[in-house]
């Protein structure tokens, strides 16, 4: 609910200044795994209510969902080995993500990303 409540206090502004908001879900968004139920189905509505923003809101305010693929944080640190990346040379680093959002965020006026999947090229936790 973090994302819609952040969005929702944020929107009269963004309204007011035809601003864009970028919301974040993951590749797990896009396909679900054994282990990650309640975090694929978080990751299922973000996306979902992005999609859902970007069509009550178009014309008025920008909307990206940015999907980022495993990233090199600490997210693993705590987690059972059985759920941890074998390799995290196949995980992304976030400033890239950084760089991403900044892209989609300097579209000229009237163009949006709406959807921008990004991971290492070798990483497969995409479909």
């Amino acid at each position: 609910l973090g994302t819609v409540s952040v969005v929702r206090a944020a929107l009269p502004y963004l309204k007011a200044t035809h601003g864009r908001v970028v919301t974040v879900a993951s590749t797990l968004a896009l396909r679900a795994v054994s282990g990650a139920t309640a975090y694929c189905a978080s990751k299922f509505g973000v996306l979902g209510f992005s999609r859902a923003l970007a069509a009550e809101t178009a014309g008025e305010i920008g909307v990206t969902t940015m999907i980022p693929g495993g990233m090199k944080t600490h997210f693993f640190d705590d987690r059972l080995e059985q759920y941890k990346p074998q390799d995290d040379s196949r995980l992304n680093d976030p400033e890239r993500v950084a760089q991403a959002i900044l892209f989609a965020l300097s579209q000229p006026a009237g163009c949006e990303v709406r959807e921008m999947l990004i991971c290492h090229e070798e990483e497969g936790s995409w479909p």
